[in-house]
């Protein structure tokens, strides 16, 4: 017998889970229970933006790591999740990148009937409050801030302006008319501070009465009787519990966990199901499947001056941050970036994030002397990977295989990602702050820019895919064979975005409110569509 019920119960309270519960909340004898594995998260750490690198390895970050990878020599690749209020919105580096038209196009042409851009640009103009306020890209007066960075690092700019010498055009808005070129990123930041999904959708409404938040809740397996989703087994300090769900059951637990979820309740490959002793209720072979991610190369350079972000953590800087909200403690670290286009491409197809600091692969490590960080980023990995059960105990972490490089030909697309970037460092505008070179390769032919790539690889944090639409779920993102399921989180991603996935896993979980509560579409105004 249950404990408690709910017309609608969520799993998952970060980026997707947040926006769920707000938006299902607002209408009027409908109840939704939210649940999170992890606490409330009112720190420092997680309000102000250049603490962002404490959460790493933190009690904020579940800390996945991955099988080892064979085109890695065997190593394991760190996968930072969010285990907070907010999720991996809590702990990320809040770049406001929402990818090409092209992306979402791609997805209605695998037929996902009303997820090409100009069905989904309506959402992420409803998601948005950009300070700069509304126009055909953006939106104004939504929940989710969107702020230029009030941190502009002498080191950063110098970035922007090698770019520009290297012959990419100056971007100004990285999400207006085109995506290709180098500038300053927007960030999901209010007012100087961190706006996490549940900063923006969930502090607003905790007063609701009809909106329960339950923290510290682990959601151990979906409950199904008679091929449908009766509700959601969960693990408290108080014990095991049962939550009865009326109408729907929501998964948002990210491209790992929710995978992770199904198979546990017996939705996945029988083969997987039965290894593990799992009673195989729905055989589905696309459960975990797809997994893709957006690999970065770490390249990084001391320079003579400290003028980079290496070391801003200071009593002087928080006093400004508490007077003004401004100065290097909103830094998101990663301020600047860039996207480019490789030889025969119509597309962009590197992201160039630069952070004015040096940072590791081990993420343990903390820099010693000032420097630049450069990440040549693949945009659209053809690789894929899987996430599986590595046993049925639910606490157990999932066994993520990542699949990096797998497809040969995203390992040339990152050689010249890594020449990319060595271009712009060897600019004027950026070649006079360089002392030498720290973790960069030594020349660049082939076999040592591979040899650095199978070295510095590391993930930016944007899984996606692994219960993808047409494949696990439809285009309404109910969970095919099963009543009552859905799904709403970036592992409904059949296919990468070119770019950072916050703010695209936030518009799908603002279209999926809509679609669960049969509400009319929202309208984006003006006509323009990026390219």
């Amino acid at each position: 017998m249950s404990s408690r019920r709910a017309d609608f119960v969520i799993v998952g309270g970060g980026s997707a889970g947040c926006v769920l519960a707000a938006r299902l909340s607002e209408e009027p004898g409908v109840d939704v229970i939210l649940i999170e594995a992890g606490g409330a998260g009112d720190v420092d750490d997680i309000r102000i933006p250049a603490h962002s690198r404490n959460l790493f390895l933190s009690q904020y970050d579940y800390a996945f790591y991955s099988e080892p990878e064979p085109a890695l020599k065997g190593r394991r690749v760190y996968q930072p999740r969010g285990r907070v209020l907010g999720g991996s919105s809590a702990i990320n580096m809040m770049i406001y990148v929402r990818g090409s038209a092209a992306d979402y196009d791609e997805w209605a042409d695998l037929g996902n009937r009303g997820w090409d851009f100009a069905s989904v640009l309506p959402y992420f103009k409803k998601a948005e409050d950009n300070e700069r306020g509304a126009s055909h890209f953006h939106g104004a007066g939504g929940p989710l801030g969107v702020s230029d960075s009030r941190s502009r690092n002498a080191l950063a700019e110098a970035f922007v302006e090698a770019a520009i010498e290297a012959g990419l055009p100056a971007n100004p808005d990285f999400n207006g008319e085109r995506q290709e070129g180098a500038g300053f990123f927007q960030l999901t930041q209010r007012n100087g501070e961190r706006c996490s999904a549940a900063a923006a959708y969930l502090e607003p409404v905790r007063g609701r009465a009809n909106l329960h938040v339950l923290t510290e809740t682990r959601a151990l397996r979906i409950l199904l009787k008679h091929g449908r989703a009766s509700g959601v087994e969960v693990a408290t300090a108080a014990g095991t519990e049962t939550i009865g769900a009326d109408r729907e059951v929501i998964l948002a637990a990210g491209a790992f966990q929710s995978p992770q979820l199904l198979m546990l309740s017996g939705i996945g490959p029988e083969t997987e199901l039965r290894r593990h002793g799992i009673k195989a209720e729905q055989d589905m072979a696309g459960v975990g499947a797809n997994l893709h991610d957006h690999q970065g190369v770490l390249m990084s350079w001391e320079t003579h001056e400290a003028i980079g972000l290496w070391n801003v953590i200071s009593d002087t800087n928080r006093e400004r941050f508490d007077r003004e909200r401004r100065g290097p403690l909103t830094s998101n670290y990663v301020e600047v970036g860039a996207f480019a286009r490789i030889a025969g491409s119509a597309e962009v197809e590197i992201e160039l994030i630069a952070m004015p600091g040096i940072t590791h692969i081990d993420k343990s490590r903390r820099a010693t002397q000032p420097g630049l960080t450069i990440f040549p980023t693949l945009l659209k990995p053809r690789s894929r990977g899987r996430v599986g059960l590595r046993s049925a105990d639910p606490l157990a972490p999932p066994r993520i295989e990542l699949g990096f490089y797998s497809d040969g030909a995203d390992l040339e697309t990152m050689v010249e990602g890594v020449r990319i970037a060595a271009g712009i460092v060897s600019q004027p505008s950026l070649a006079r702050h360089i002392s030498a070179p720290h973790e960069a390769p030594a020349t660049g032919d082939r076999k040592t820019l591979v040899e650095h790539i199978v070295a510095q690889t590391q993930t930016i944090y944007h899984a996606a895919g692994t219960c993808a639409m047409g494949e696990v779920v439809d285009a309404d993102l109910r969970v095919r064979g099963i009543q009552g399921l859905r799904v709403a989180d970036a592992s409904v991603m059949p296919a990468p975005v070119r770019g950072n996935i916050n703010a695209p896993v936030i518009m799908v979980a603002e279209k999926a409110a809509d679609m669960i509560l049969d509400r009319r579409p929202a309208v984006a105004k003006g006509s323009v569509v990026p390219a």
